[in-house]
This record gives C-alpha cells, structure tokens and sequence, in this order.
C-alpha cells in the first residue's frame, strides 16, 4: 500500500505550526512568488458568481472528460 501524501499550502508561519507532525519526516518545499497575489474571498465569489449567472460553466458530466488523455 502506498503511504498517503500530505499536502499543506500556506505562509512559511502557517506551515510552521504543523512541525511537531512534519519532525522526522521527508519534506518538500515549493516556494511560490509574490507575483501572484491571491484574489480574496469575496473576489473569488463575484467572479464564480458572475461566470455562473452569464453561462461561463462546464456541465458537471463533461468536467473530467479527457483528463486520461495523453
């Protein structure tokens, strides 16, 4: 059986707080740039909201199709 990943994303800080379960163990760290602030909660919401109210989606059936393609 394959042991289970943990993924964590957050701040160097929020990450931190998870040490006493990461002691010993392999780890890696992507360090991803500030060039891509994230959009806020509410900014997230309106967009969804917007693409939801103008059409912009993908029906739930054809969501992962061709996701096995290579």
């Amino acid at each position: 059986m394959t042991p289970q990943l943990l993924e964590l994303e957050g701040t160097w800080e929020e990450i931190l707080t998870h040490a006493s379960e990461l002691a010993g163990h392999r780890v890696r760290v992507t360090v991803i740039p500030d060039s891509e602030p994230l959009k806020s909660a509410e900014e997230c919401f309106r967009q969804g909201w917007h693409e939801a109210m103008t059409g912009q989606t993908i029906p739930l059936s054809e969501l992962w199709d061709g996701i096995d393609a290579e």
